[in-house]
């Protein structure tokens, strides 16, 4: 008869636990991506939704209560464990990125696992907390495209990448967070558990399929890495985070701390185009996606793309995109426009 692992215990070979997992949240970490991780493994582990870690295992760790960002507090269920008890130790991360230091209790037992050969997992902005510790060097790391640029700043010698929902670099694994998290806990389940398990999941979250790594995070900017201007990078960032009601340039250049010539100027020098028409297209190319990636009706993509009416962002589209929206989403190749 098959044994399982208590709480704590690595998965062995004649284990009925295939792996074990030891999340760790931090202080103002993303609900979304701590439970949509944990409930993905628990809807696996255990036939009927019973939440019984068969199948595999996972715990809570810490040192103290942490609050989530939405202010949901959340008590570990033990200190964080021998990282050689584990075959994944996540990082859940939040709202924290922006500052440069962390405890060095975390430092010491991040670099305790890499020593270990225990996976790292960056969950949502957790991956600043491993670069954090020194322990990205000569990695790429998905992070969410929110945080893309604040990645780049803190660490300029990490690749980084916002074009999939995760990474895995094998000893490392990155995750951009929100509703990815998901994805990758499903990911490790196929990995360890079977196909079948990740669709007994899947089926529990009235979800109809498992995405991809490599399935494109909704951003709608070409990549910026060229560009030099922090101030353009960070207006563009600002683009993205406002696309359904658009800010206006007066708007744009106060929060960039400079005028509205001097924005233009800025833009100009590295895009070769003022920031209004620029955010135009970016507004177009997410509608564009999504009338490759949803069914929502034109006018509703008008709608949340910050146009008026269906009329104007049909207009717009046609002269960009040289397709009316209609006709760009029947095309099996649409994605050539682009």
């Amino acid at each position: 008869m098959e044994r399982s692992v208590g709480l704590g215990g690595r998965a062995r070979s004649g284990d009925r636990q295939k792996f074990r997992v030891a999340l760790l949240p931090l202080n103002n970490f993303t609900l979304n991506a701590f439970s949509g991780f944990v409930d993905a493994l628990r809807l696996a582990a255990d036939a009927g939704g019973r939440s019984r870690q068969i199948e595999c295992g996972w715990s809570i760790v810490g040192h103290d209560a942490v609050r989530a960002s939405c202010g949901l507090a959340v008590t570990p269920d033990q200190l964080p464990p021998d990282p050689a008890t584990v075959d994944y130790i996540a990082v859940c991360g939040g709202n924290d990125y922006r500052l440069r230091q962390q405890p060095e209790w975390l430092d010491t037992y991040l670099r305790a696992a890499a020593d270990a050969g225990t996976t790292l997992i960056g969950l949502c902005t957790g991956t600043f907390n491993i670069a954090r510790a020194g322990l990205m060097e000569g990695r790429t790391a998905c992070v969410h495209w929110n945080v893309h640029e604040e990645f780049r700043d803190q660490f300029p010698g990490i690749r980084t990448v916002s074009d999939r929902i995760f990474l895995d670099n094998g000893n490392r694994i990155s995750c951009a967070g929100s509703t990815g998290a998901s994805d990758l806990a499903l990911y490790l389940v196929s990995r360890h558990c079977g196909a079948e398990l990740a669709q007994q999941s899947l089926r529990h979250m009235i979800l109809n399929r498992q995405r991809d790594a490599n399935f494109p995070q909704p951003q709608f900017v070409n990549d910026t890495q060229d560009i030099l201007d922090g101030v353009v990078r960070r207006c563009i960032n600002l683009m993205e985070q406002t696309l359904n009601v658009p800010i206006s340039m007066a708007e744009l250049a106060q929060k960039s701390g400079m005028s509205e010539r001097q924005l233009a100027r800025r833009f100009r020098a590295s895009l070769g185009q003022p920031p209004s028409r620029y955010y135009r297209f970016v507004r177009l190319r997410y509608g564009a996606w999504r009338l490759i990636h949803t069914t929502d009706s034109v006018t509703q993509i008008a709608l949340d793309s910050g146009f008026s009416d269906g009329s104007h962002f049909h207009r717009e589209f046609c002269k960009e995109f040289g397709a009316s929206p209609n006709r760009y989403r029947k095309t099996t190749a649409g994605e050539r426009f682009l």
